[in-house]
Parts: structure tokens; sequence; C-alpha cells
């Protein structure tokens, strides 16, 4: 359930986004969220590539605390309306990674503990 969760968010619930942000728009506005998800290459630096007990927030650059922040204020402040989206789906986007890492960390106290998140808290 916590896979499905995961892909529904970041395909599926961002074409509600889309709808909501702007109805005339939509499948553009679709297609920018999913243009987002391009944020997912900062994953390449990371070693091993994919490890399903580690929380990508705080972990990949693109998922730190400075790039949330830019993310958040973004979605707030910009005036224009693309540019505005764009940082919206980031957020989004970061939102639904901290959705699947509370998931994992309610399985698996280690791995909250080892995670990234765990020191900003600690």
């Amino acid at each position: 359930m916590q896979t499905f969760t995961h892909y529904f968010l970041h395909f599926i619930a961002i074409g509600a986004i889309a709808y909501w942000y702007d109805k005339k728009n939509w499948k553009r506005n679709w297609l920018i969220l999913l243009a987002t998800m391009a944020v997912d290459l900062d994953h390449v630096f990371a070693t091993p590539l994919f490890d399903p007990m580690r929380c990508g927030i705080g972990y990949h650059p693109l998922h730190s605390e400075i790039p949330i922040l830019v993310y958040f204020l973004g979605s707030v402040f910009v005036k224009h309306k693309t540019i505005r989206l764009i940082f919206i789906g980031l957020l989004f986007h970061m939102i639904t990674d901290s959705i699947d890492c509370l998931w994992m960390f309610s399985k698996c106290e280690e791995c909250y503990v080892n995670s990234e998140v765990y020191k900003w808290f600690n």
C-alpha cells in the first residue's frame, strides 16, 4: 500500500492539483508538475543508487532543508503562474517523499535514527 500511495501522489494527485490550479489548462499544468519529478535526478549521486530503507528527505541535495525552504517560499511568494506551479510541484514532491519516509519510519525505527531527518530534530 505504501508504494501505491507514493506513486499515486506523485502521478495522479498532481492531476488534481493541476485541475485546481487552472481548470482550462489542467493538462498543460499536469505535464509541468510531472516535469518537476526531474528533481529526483539528484538520486544518481547516492550510493547505493536505490536503498529502500533510506529516507530521501535530507539525504539527497535537492531534497534537503534549504531547497525545501526555497520551494515553500516560491509557492507562496512567486507571482508568475508557471514558475509558482513549478515550486508547488517541487514542494508537493517533498511532501509526498516525506509521507513515504514517515511510513517507513513507522515500520523501522533504525531507519529513522539513521536518517538525516533525525539529525534535524536531535
